[in-house]
């Protein structure tokens, strides 16, 4: 079944800077690139990846292992910071400049439909598509603007619900059902659950999570805000109450991903939405009070699994690269199941292949991957809109005021609408 197009946004925090008045501003013009996007398409040669910081050491072994097998066709490895906001907008100058030795980027899927609408993408259509069979749905999804790829998914994210094990011996399935176990974390003087609610990006993930999670959508499939619905008000609701009534800690207003997880290390939480890397933390951390009582399951929603953040970064060719044919097989040897299994293991990064959350070799090394499946099975991509900065603002100021009991749900939902309305994205 086709999933819609509501917005679940990863944790990335640097397109806030950003303000789209026009889907073609900026550069490239036009959807596709226009004569760029039909240039070079037979061209062989040497080629740059750009990517963030490569922290987890996966990208120059891979890079060393193409190299011995093309020496007419090298990658050079362009580093970027480990900062998203750095990252995009050394994107974004590169494109504007139609830098030619920018051939293949790393785009986090948050990025996808603002670059693509600027016409700064190569569309994987054509004698440039990949192979798409086997990859979850939602990784092709955040790949696409108007039903076109433009980003090869090469690693994916989900958010994920930690627990105590030796105070819940069996996950929630519902959020009413884990808000009814918070008597067990006030028995034993702990906070009940917590996310992520400081006023930053990640504070649009739990909110649009818990929208989405109750049958509700930021946007719906017109690309046009749908927030003033009660679906979308119970939804935001299960955490204004939530704070209110102290199931989540009042503390927690100023929690980001490593706030948040050190409370939940320290044994202070019972429940934790937060993402993957945590589990490697959770159990390896000397100081870590729960690696023998870590328990993993998907986000709980109003009926059964909820509706997940979908995270991760693709690789998109530039449609100013001069050796596209060398950066499509580039491109390709990324999605190839042996780099994803490395990727995987070295660098604890999901899969975009289904078939590799079952594979037992795998599962031993990483036991979160059929929870984290599950999660990325039930995600919302994003949304097909250039319009995402503005978006992301509108949630987090009107979501923030209601978490500090500032705003009614109802009335921040309505606020949320004409913002998300007057930057454009409800034209």
């Amino acid at each position: 079944m086709k999933t819609p197009r509501f917005l679940l946004p990863a944790a990335t925090a640097g397109v806030l800077a950003l303000t789209l008045t026009a889907c073609g501003g900026g550069g490239g013009g036009t959807t596709g690139g226009g004569s760029d996007a039909e240039a070079n398409l037979e061209g062989r040669g040497p080629i740059t990846y750009v990517q963030g910081k490569d922290n987890s050491n996966v990208v120059r072994p891979l890079l060393d292992k193409w190299n011995a097998a093309h020496p007419d066709e090298q990658v050079t490895f362009k580093e970027q910071t480990d900062q998203a906001d750095q990252q995009h907008d050394d994107l974004v100058q590169n494109f504007q400049a139609k830098n030619e030795n920018y051939d293949v980027v790393s785009v986090d899927v948050v990025w996808t439909a603002e670059f693509a609408a600027r016409g700064w993408l190569q569309p994987l259509e054509g004698n440039m598509a990949i192979e798409t069979d086997g990859m979850l749905e939602p990784t092709i999804e955040a790949g696409s603007y108007q039903d076109k790829l433009y980003t090869a998914p090469v690693s994916s994210d989900g958010g994920i619900l930690y627990y105590r094990k030796d105070l819940v011996p069996e996950a929630p399935k519902t959020w009413d059902e884990m808000m009814g176990m918070c008597s067990i974390a006030k028995e034993n003087n702990i906070g009940c659950y917590a996310g992520q609610f400081k006023q930053y990006e990640g504070l649009t993930v739990n909110a649009s999570e818990a929208i989405n999670s109750a049958g509700g959508s930021v946007l719906g499939e017109d690309g046009k805000p749908n927030l003033t619905t009660p679906e979308a008000e119970e939804g935001l609701n299960n955490l204004v109450d939530a704070f209110k009534n102290g199931n989540i800690p009042a503390e927690a207003i100023t929690y980001q991903e490593e706030e948040s997880r050190r409370a939940f290390q320290e044994g202070k939480l019972l429940f934790l939405r937060n993402w993957p890397y945590v589990y490697n933390l959770a159990t390896t951390e000397g100081s870590s009070q729960v690696k023998d009582v870590l328990g993993m399951a998907a986000l709980p929603g109003k009926d059964g699994p909820g509706a997940s953040s979908l995270g991760g970064h693709n690789a998109a060719i530039s449609v100013y690269s001069k050796n596209k044919a060398t950066a499509l097989d580039f491109v390709k040897f990324l999605i190839e199941e042996e780099q994803q299994k490395f990727f995987a293991t070295q660098g604890s990064l999901a899969p975009v292949l289904g078939d590799l959350y079952e594979d037992q070799e795998l599962v031993a090394k990483l036991p979160y991957l059929p929870v984290l499946k599950t999660s990325i099975e039930n995600a919302v991509p994003r949304p097909v809109s250039p319009f995402y900065p503005a978006v992301t603002q509108a949630i987090q100021e009107n979501s923030y005021a209601a978490l500090k009991g500032e705003k009614s749900a109802e009335q921040a939902l309505a606020d949320m609408q004409k913002s998300i309305e007057s930057a454009g994205a409800g034209s």
